[in-house]
């Protein structure tokens, strides 16, 4: 199972240190404000106040041992790019950062970024489901327990038809529509074999659609 390492918890990184969290992910939240690590405390596997910024604090945390680093230091612009910096150079196989601009993403990618997001364009919630699972494309919440995903075909998947798959039984969710070849078919009917390249869009409970991701 992923580990991950949230840096800087404002509302963005709370919000997505909380969902990882929910999600039974181990999360390490750093942040230099006691009130917010304490806050968090309770929720995340681990909660430390430290400067991110300081090398030698961050590898007494271990953080080469993560798989995501995400990034989300806000106005200190410095303290954001050195970070992300800092995350690639000991180790964390991905760091993902916020970023305040386009101009100020692109200086994150130059300094070794595997992902730019955007909080104006990215929620907190939204981005944490897709790390978390590799064959979810798109995901929009619909309501607290409600929402919609795009899921790349898997291999489990490939020459079954719908019916054969049993979705709706195994698993409590409907397959809305299904993107192949560059087509969608709305409302797919049972007969319908999926195949290798193809992407259902599938709306569910999220604890079902959990489930589903995992096949």
């Amino acid at each position: 199972m992923k580990q991950f390492i949230v840096v800087g918890l404002g509302r963005f990184g709370y919000s997505l240190a909380k969902t990882l969290a929910d999600k039974h992910y181990d999360v390490l939240a750093i942040d230099n404000d006691e009130e917010k690590v304490q806050e968090i405390s309770s929720i995340v596997t681990h909660a430390v106040e430290a400067d991110a910024t300081d090398e030698e604090a961050l590898k007494t945390l271990g953080v080469s041992n993560f798989d995501v680093g995400i990034v989300s230091i806000g106005e200190n612009i410095h303290a954001n790019i050195l970070t992300t910096l800092m995350l690639k150079e000991l180790g964390v196989k991905t760091v993902v950062v916020k970023a305040q601009d386009r101009l100020h993403g692109k200086v994150l990618s130059k300094v070794g970024a595997d992902r730019i997001v955007y909080p104006e364009r990215d929620m907190g919630i939204r981005i944490a489901n897709n790390l978390t699972s590799s064959n979810v494309l798109e995901y929009i919440e619909l309501a607290p327990n409600y929402s919609i995903v795009e899921i790349a075909a898997d291999e489990n998947m490939y020459h079954k038809t719908l019916i054969e798959l049993k979705l709706r039984s195994r698993f409590g969710v409907n397959v809305m529509a299904i993107k192949s070849n560059g087509e969608i078919n709305i409302s797919p009917g049972a007969e319908v074999k999926i195949n290798p390249g193809d992407t259902l869009i599938v709306m569910g409970d999220n604890n079902s659609l959990d489930k589903l991701k995992k096949i």
